[in-house]
């Protein structure tokens, strides 16, 4: 029987890059089926072992910046939130539209349904209101889920959208192997040229190796490009729970 240790193997920390190649520098191993050859390239060398008429598939979806950082209220305990999934449909008040999310949390223990939780950033406010107050954004604890989830209501404490708040002062959800804080600059670099529909808390990582110059290479070769949309989950995070 195969066990998930099986699978375990030495990786040390110096040989994972806690920032990014420029897109197309990495990498590229080339297995050749004919002969079993081992050629090593670069992604930018991708147009030469492609054909004419071959077809490459990407993947259009855009990532949010999924984890807001808060705190409880009244007590003022720091929050950490990662919005995982909305459910369909919204719900009206007189101020805002709230929204329903499947979110993890921390610390977990302490936050019970009915509690509320508090994010404001200078970072969500429309030019308008910039002069007046904080961007807010509320939290309630709707209900525990499975593995440490829970179920919370979104609404913003202001004019301001619950979407537009979010991307003003969400974070990016960095890979756990990556050891560092969140940059500005990330918030470009962990997107792909291509990216268009927003849904996603984490990249399609192989996607991120492509620039325009690469595409536009691609095109003069020959290879056909369509898109699909794919949102990437927090499954791509998220530990094995099984032996």
């Amino acid at each position: 029987m195969t066990a998930v240790s099986d699978f375990d193997f030495s990786l040390p920390d110096e040989l994972v890059a806690q920032d990014a190649a420029p897109r197309g520098a990495s990498r590229l191993l080339v297995l050749h089926r004919d002969s079993g050859a081992l050629e090593h390239a670069t992604v930018r060398d991708l147009p030469r072992y492609l054909e004419s008429d071959d077809l490459l598939v990407t993947n259009d979806t855009r990532v949010f910046p999924a984890r807001l950082l808060g705190h409880r209220v009244p007590s003022g305990g720091a929050v950490e939130c990662l919005l995982l999934a909305r459910e369909r449909g919204n719900e009206h008040s007189a101020l805002s539209t709230a929204q329903t999310w499947s979110a993890l949390m921390h610390p977990g223990q302490k936050l019970k349904p009915g509690a509320i939780v508090r994010f404001e950033s200078d970072a969500g406010l429309s030019r308008a209101s910039a002069s007046e107050s904080r961007g807010v954004l509320m939290a309630e604890v709707l209900e525990h889920q499975f593995f440490g989830r829970r179920r919370i209501r979104l609404w913003t404490d202001g004019d301001e959208e619950v979407d537009a708040l979010v991307d003003a002062m969400g974070h990016v959800p960095l890979p756990p192997y990556i050891h560092r804080d969140d940059t500005p600059e990330d918030r470009e670099r962990y997107q792909t040229v291509f990216a268009a529909a927003r849904g996603s808390i984490a990249a399609p990582t192989a996607g991120l190796h492509f620039d325009a110059a690469l595409l536009s290479a691609l095109a003069e070769a020959g290879v056909e490009q369509t898109r699909v949309t794919l949102h990437v989950g927090y499954g791509t995070f998220k530990p094995v729970r099984t032996d």
